[in-house]
C-alpha cells in the first residue's frame, strides 16, 4: 500500500512539473509574438464584421471622377458617400461601376435611382 502511494505521488509530481514546463514555454512564445508584433504591425479591423479595410482619399479621387460631370458639386456628394460606405471610386470620368462590386453599384436613391456615379 505505501509503495503505491509513493508511486503515485511520483507520477503525479511529474505530471505538475511537465505542466509548469508548458506554462513557461507559453509565456516565451507569448514574448516572442509580441516582438514580432512590434516590428510587422498588423493593420487593425474597423469593426469586427468588416473586412480589412485601407483609408482612401475619398475628396481627391471623387474630384477626379466628377471633373466633367453636367453638375459637379451633385457628383462629389454622391461619390463621396459611396466612397465612404464601399471604400472604392471606380477608375475614370464615368462607367467602370462594377470595378468596386455590389456595395457600389447596387446603392440606390430614395427614387430607385443608382446612386453612385
Amino acid at each position: 500500500m505505501a509503495l503505491r502511494l509513493v508511486r503515485v505521488s511520483c507520477v503525479m509530481l511529474l505530471v505538475l512539473s511537465l505542466s509548469l514546463l508548458q506554462v513557461s514555454s507559453d509565456v516565451e512564445i507569448e514574448q516572442q509574438l509580441d516582438e514580432e508584433e512590434l516590428m510587422h504591425p498588423l493593420p487593425r479591423v474597423k469593426e469586427g464584421n468588416r473586412k480589412l479595410m485601407q483609408n482612401i482619399d475619398c475628396g481627391g479621387l471623387c474630384e477626379g471622377r466628377c471633373s466633367v460631370h453636367s453638375r459637379p458639386n451633385l457628383c462629389k456628394r454622391a461619390c463621396g458617400t459611396c466612397c465612404v460606405r464601399c471604400k472604392c471610386v471606380p477608375p475614370g470620368t464615368s462607367g467602370n461601376r462594377e470595378l468596386c462590386g455590389a456595395c457600389y453599384t447596387d446603392m440606390t436613391t430614395h427614387g430607385n435611382k443608382t446612386k453612385c456615379p
